[in-house]
């Protein structure tokens, strides 16, 4: 890859990456079309990345489905699907992690200890193994977006950071690999994330400015419409992550709810 990346470059080529777990949804071609726009040359990562599961995690049952994933990827513009095996990114001794502090400590970061060191790590070795111009991240993964954008910055990495818009099924559900483990009935309820976050939106248009207030409605929704358990609801600066009472700027609102077995994630920014 890392000699393939050399050549296109040489060539003058502009490469975009689009880092994936794979089993490819709308979610994803819309970031590999974007990167089409972007870039000569696309390449989709395709790796399951072992160091951002917890113990208890889903690694093992993650959903995987590579030649598919290949299919589909160079129907909507990839050119390279880049794939690796574990050892290949892990190899035997390996000791070195990047720990990107602050951003991380909240969120997603409190609730799955050592997720978002693995996540900085894995992808600052893809951008040094595919060495793309531009890299495609979507906004679902709210916090995940946030602390790579810092490690970028921290370790100057001369790539263009793109954000594209989270993709949502009709109901509203946020486009997840994850939507795949529930249960018809727990599908059928999921949507009241999406449904929290509207009403969130409405609450701070008409003059809400309680952040706790927005919490504690928001957390009924969801548990007077669902079996899910809220595992955070989250009111804060977009840009440090830092807990805050609605003021003026960008508000990050993201939650994390479980439904049985299947932890699902969602947010949304309210310009104040």
């Amino acid at each position: 890859m890392q000699q393939v990346a050399d050549r296109l470059r040489a060539q003058g080529k502009r490469l975009a990456v689009v880092p994936t777990m794979g089993f490819l949804h709308q979610g994803h071609f819309k970031l590999i079309e974007r990167a089409k726009q972007k870039a000569d040359v696309v390449i989709t990562t395709v790796f399951v990345n072992p160091t951002q599961f917890g113990p208890s995690e889903d690694f093992s049952r993650y959903p995987r489905s590579l030649e598919k994933d290949t299919q589909l990827a160079s129907e909507v513009g990839t050119d390279y699907v880049f794939a690796p095996p574990t050892q290949a990114i892990y190899p035997d001794g390996y000791r070195t992690y990047i720990n990107v502090e602050q951003v991380t400590e909240g969120l997603e970061g409190k609730s799955r200890p050592g997720h978002f060191r693995g996540v900085a790590t894995v992808v600052g070795k893809l951008f040094h193994i595919t060495k793309p111009h531009v890299a495609i991240f979507g906004q679902k993964d709210a916090q995940q977006v946030v602390v790579v954008r810092q490690m970028m910055r921290d370790l100057n990495f001369d790539i263009e950071l793109i954000i594209c818009p989270i993709v949502r099924e009709a109901d509203g559900l946020a486009m997840s690999s994850r939507n795949t483990y529930l249960s018809p009935e727990q599908r059928l309820q999921a949507p009241v994330l999406y449904k929290s976050l509207r009403m969130v939106e409405k609450l701070i248009h008409d003059g809400e400015r309680s952040s706790s207030s927005i919490r504690r409605q928001m957390s009924e929704l969801i548990t007077k419409n669902s079996s899910g358990v809220v595992d955070y609801i989250s009111i804060a600066n977009a840009v440090t992550l830092e807990e805050i009472e609605v003021g003026k700027g960008n508000v990050l609102i993201s939650l994390a709810v479980q439904f049985g077995n299947t932890r699902l994630i969602d947010n949304t920014i309210v310009q104040v």
